[in-house]
């Protein structure tokens, strides 16, 4: 059943072809209507004697008379926003997202382009039949990011972030705004915004979407010593040339209107080992746990937690006698279950808390700088648990019960183990000076884990995508998702030796991490270091 919307009836109304007709009927009602208030108050300010037979115009009353005076302050108001607005910034934007009219002349202006890191435009204004459009070359394949800008949908991303510059000017410079009206109001040129460039590699975020496929997910790849975003995709997305009142209204196939990358939030499952790894570390955590076949469980009443390992072996019809005593290490690059929650166990709830914390979940990071409404990044969320709730404490611990991330969190994550444990924020404009995130953890922590990722790749669960041509760190997981089949994840860097560049991909209902999200991330890193995007 279709729903009555009064702004899609009145929007409509406004593009069809009899709206020029009906606004002149318009205008003129409101002439006759204030000729005829004003000359009712004419008529009652005249003497008695004077004033026109009572049965031709009757007299107005004293409501009526501060009505009038009310409706003239406004009348004076607006004419003095108009004639003056287009020389402020916040009017322009106003006019551009809510006044859909042929001949409004913010519609005038030519926005600046925006472009990738190359100098490859990704959004641009194309003047037809002197009305100027908003063009997206590469459709879907930023929309997330870029935004859009449309007078019936309004902005969002960069399109709305980057307002004020892409329209010609930022609101510090009154001067270039100054001369945006003159252009806007004399009509001797056309007005023309300044570009914009971000820090996305085109080529990169469209091979990241053509690994992708028809699959959900998403994947993200940034310098892991300045933040700067390379890839930040998201599939399904939707076409911002081709914006339809029903993407808006209803629940579309496939969520695209969802930001998998930055507001996506999933169960990490054992890329989140990388936490839990850097809390043992913290702590000083040395010796080995054993871990059985038959699993780990902190009650009878809860069934036991248990390797991957050993559900591979039943499936196969043999047996399988458990990894026994592991040390931190090798429980790593084996990936084991068993171990990580006896981990988690064992510091207790309070250190979980405190490791949260200091790796920012439950945050929002701004994207934009200066503004927290057009674009942040969702870190993901920790359970709170009750300190009896160990069961719960053991399934947070391998990144599966409540515990949910977003991909681009865990590559700030595996970035910050790159960069002696400091996380640098995320940013997406070029402009923007590099600044730090967060300490995650230690340099020292840092050390111990890089190294502990790189025999993942080598020796462990990641060992797949292990080659001569690049040194790849990471940490691959399996999450099991109570909608189906599980996501397949991996978050690492590169070079292992001198890392520049960190990964996040996360593929929805993929399987296996090492078969799935591994190998994008992989081609990932290996382009982008051929086309030299390192600092």
């Amino acid at each position: 059943m279709t729903t009555f919307d009064p702004l899609q009836l009145f929007a409509s109304l406004v593009g069809s072809a009899a709206w020029p007709a009906l606004r002149l009927i318009l205008h003129l009602a409101f002439f006759l209507a204030a000729c005829v208030i004003l000359w009712r108050a004419w008529a009652q300010l005249q003497p008695v004697d004077a004033r026109p037979p009572g049965g031709v115009v009757g007299l107005v009353s004293a409501p009526m008379l501060v009505l009038l005076a009310v409706f003239l302050a406004v009348l004076i108001y607006e004419a003095s926003w108009q004639l003056t607005g287009l020389f402020r910034p916040q009017f322009v934007t106003f006019m551009q997202s809510h006044d859909r009219r042929e001949f409004n002349p913010a519609h005038r202006i030519a926005r600046g382009r925006i472009l990738d890191r190359r100098g490859r435009v990704l959004a641009l204004s194309r003047e037809v039949e002197g009305q100027v459009y908003r063009v997206y070359p590469f459709g879907p394949a930023f929309a997330h990011t870029v935004g859009y800008s449309d007078p019936q949908f309004g902005a969002i991303g960069a399109e709305a972030a980057a307002n004020a510059q892409l329209n010609g000017a930022t609101p510090q410079t009154l001067a270039s705004w100054s001369e945006l009206g003159r252009q806007l109001l004399t009509k001797d040129q056309r007005p023309r915004g300044q570009d914009l460039t971000l820090t996305l590699d085109s080529e990169l975020q469209l091979l990241a979407l053509e690994r992708l496929g028809d699959r959900a997910g998403a994947a993200v790849l940034m310098r892991t010593r300045d933040g700067a975003l390379l890839v930040l995709a998201t599939n399904p997305a939707f076409d911002p040339n081709q914006l339809e009142p029903d993407l808006f209204r209803t629940r579309a196939p496939g969520t695209p209107l969802l930001n998998r990358a930055t507001q996506g939030l999933y169960p990490p499952g054992s890329v989140f080992k990388v936490v839990m790894a850097a809390e043992a570390l913290e702590a000083g955590f040395t010796g080995t746990l054993n871990c059985p076949a038959e699993g780990y469980t902190t009650s009878q009443h809860y069934p036991p937690i248990r390797d991957h390992d050993f559900y591979s072996a039943r499936k196969a019809g043999r047996a399988w006698s458990g990894f026994g005593a592991l040390d931190l290490p090798t429980a790593f690059a084996e990936s084991s279950n068993v171990f990580f929650a006896q981990l988690g166990v064992r510091y207790g709830h309070d250190a979980f808390a405190r490791t949260g914390e200091r790796f920012l979940f439950d945050r929002q990071v701004r994207l934009y700088p200066g503004t927290d409404r057009y674009g942040s990044l969702s870190t993901g969320r920790l359970p709170r648990l009750a300190q009896s709730d160990l069961y719960g404490l053991a399934q947070a611990s391998i990144g599966q019960g409540r515990v949910l991330a977003s991909p681009a969190h865990l590559a700030t994550i595996a970035a910050a183990v790159a960069n002696r444990g400091l996380a640098m924020r995320p940013r997406l404009l070029a402009q923007e000076p590099p600044a730090p995130l967060g300490q995650y953890m230690s340099p020292q922590t840092a050390a111990r884990l890089a190294g502990m990722m790189r025999k993942v790749v080598t020796e462990g669960t990641g060992r797949g995508i292990n080659g001569a041509d690049l040194a790849i760190a990471g940490k691959t997981g399996t999450a099991e998702n109570p909608g189906g089949t599980a996501h397949s994840w991996f978050i690492g860097f590169a070079p292992a030796a001198d890392p520049t560049l960190a990964v996040a991909v996360l593929v929805e209902h993929g399987g296996f991490g090492a078969s799935v999200a591994a190998p994008i991330a992989r081609d990932l890193l290996v382009k982008a270091l051929e086309l030299g995007v390192g600092p």
